[in-house]
């Protein structure tokens, strides 16, 4: 029996398998090009969008007499950003001293007295004080624990010791855990779990952080094995790598 025309399939001609190869090969390029320029480029552009953002909100604080700009023939970015450092640093070194200190209690004071602003200070006040003056072992090891149900594990950073009510609630030695999701790690949910519970990782915060963005792509480079016969490695890491 012979097929109708319509269902004959094509023939394999050499010409449609080297075109079909050739776009495959430009497909790969392709991508291999986008994951070569995309992380170079995001952050260039992340970069330019805060330096921009600075320089527009200092210079519309600064007089244009001293604005730098007003006597530069060109605009040049991040001298707004130079300008805002120099005045942080300004800043710190005033208020470290008695005069700086008594001005920094009356502004407290005030805020302080402001039905809805106090909350908002009080909790910014706290969270600053805690992730810059490191006053406590806020997110400084990675953790493991069974979260959401029972077999299941997710990836935490331990930020301090719990209240130490909640220790005499439970009957447990608990610690704070932050769970954040993925891929934005900036929300979360703070976990109270108890210390026996948390495995603790051997891996860094920034290779944990960079964990949970990739969506679990990006993973830390495995320990290295530390041996006091050089020789012995070679040879076991090329044994590996014939496997």
């Amino acid at each position: 029996m012979t097929r109708p025309s319509g269902l004959d399939p094509k023939p394999n001609r050499p010409g449609n398998v080297g075109r079909t190869g050739f776009g495959g090969r430009l497909r790969t390029y392709f991508l291999a090009g986008i994951l070569a320029t995309a992380p170079v480029c995001l952050t260039i552009y992340v970069a330019w969008i805060f330096i921009t953002w600075v320089d527009h909100t200092v210079f519309a604080l600064v007089p244009p007499k001293y604005n730098p700009e007003t006597y530069l023939p060109i605009q040049i970015p991040g001298i707004g950003l130079i300008i805002a450092l120099i005045g942080i640093t300004f800043i710190g070194a005033v208020t470290t001293g008695l005069l700086g200190r008594l001005m920094r209690q009356l502004m407290e004071a005030v805020l302080n007295r402001l039905p809805i602003i106090r909350s908002v200070y009080s909790v910014i006040k706290q969270v600053t004080e805690t992730v810059l003056a490191n006053r406590s072992e806020a997110f400084r090891e990675c953790a493991l624990i069974e979260y959401p149900r029972e077999g299941s594990w997710s990836v935490g950073f331990i930020t301090g010791s719990t209240y130490a009510k909640f220790n005499a609630l439970t009957g447990e030695d608990m610690v704070n855990v932050f769970v954040p999701t993925t891929p934005n790690p900036t929300s979360g949910f703070l976990m109270f779990v108890p210390r026996r519970e948390v495995h603790i990782l051997d891996m860094s915060v920034e290779e944990g952080l960079k964990l949970v963005i990739s969506l679990g792509l990006v993973l830390p480079p495995p320990p290295l094995e530390v041996s006091d016969q050089p020789e012995r490695n070679v040879l076991t890491t090329a044994s590996r790598s014939k496997r």
